[in-house]
């Protein structure tokens, strides 16, 4: 089992920045990629961002230029660096880890809400 942890939300002004945190323990040697989900308001979870073991990163398009997402894999952690937020942003963020096993997101923290003023 893993589990996972976000922290760093919050209330932000519209172009403002927050970084989210995600800290992961369990059985580790079963994740593989990682990612962050958000769920705006009255909407589904889409993919935010998604980080593999080596690095390589894919953004949503509304994102990129402004999210960068990261991992640590001593920690291990993955951070969400969200700059020029916009009210669209808001949502609640939560980060996954893909199962070594079955090759889906599996694995799932309870949220964090980062709500974006304008």
């Amino acid at each position: 089992q893993v589990q996972l942890r976000e922290s760093g939300g919050g209330l932000v002004n519209s172009g403002g920045s927050l970084r989210l945190s995600c800290a992961s323990s369990g059985s580790l040697g079963s994740i593989n990629d990682m990612a962050w989900y958000r769920r705006a308001p009255g909407k589904q979870y889409e993919l935010v961002a998604s980080i593999t073991k080596r690095g390589i990163t894919n953004y949503v398009d509304s994102v990129k230029g402004r999210f960068t997402i990261s991992r640590d894999n001593v920690d291990p952690i993955i951070y969400l660096q969200m700059n020029s937020l916009k009210p669209e942003d808001t949502g609640v963020y939560a980060c996954a880890a893909e199962s070594y096993y079955t090759g889906l997101y599996d694995y799932w923290g309870q949220g964090t809400q980062v709500t974006v003023s304008s």
